[in-house]
């Protein structure tokens, strides 16, 4: 599975963004995929996940009520919307697939490039 994230930019306090996350292969929904970020000095962190099939998601405390994750299977992509978005939520964002529904990066097995978002006050 490739993976390929779009949709970052530049925006302003209180903005909304929505990434993308575009799969290669067939078995794409075989796969949970989460969006993990990284800010610059620190290290990545889990956003937000959802099951193969798109009932199931979870995501951190810190984008509750403001992020949603979902899916198209048929157009094998994973979307983040993020709403309300703030300074701290710079980052770059990656998405990755796996055959597990979890929070940890290790398991993993499949990352896309990253894509920056940037946050200004």
């Amino acid at each position: 599975v490739q993976l390929q994230a779009s949709g970052g930019g530049l925006v302003q306090a209180g903005d909304s963004l929505r990434l993308s996350c575009v799969a290669s292969g067939r078995t794409f929904e075989r796969y949970a995929v989460a969006w993990f970020r990284q800010a610059p000095g620190k290290e990545r962190e889990f956003v937000a996940v959802v099951t193969g099939n798109g009932r199931n998601t979870d995501n951190s405390d810190s984008v509750q009520g403001r992020f949603t994750i979902f899916r198209d299977n048929a157009k094998n992509t994973v979307f983040l919307q993020m709403n309300s978005l703030n300074p701290e939520d710079t980052a770059v964002y990656y998405c990755a697939a796996g055959n597990r529904f979890t929070v940890v990066a290790a398991h993993y097995d499949y990352w896309g490039q990253g894509t920056l978002v940037t946050v200004s006050s």
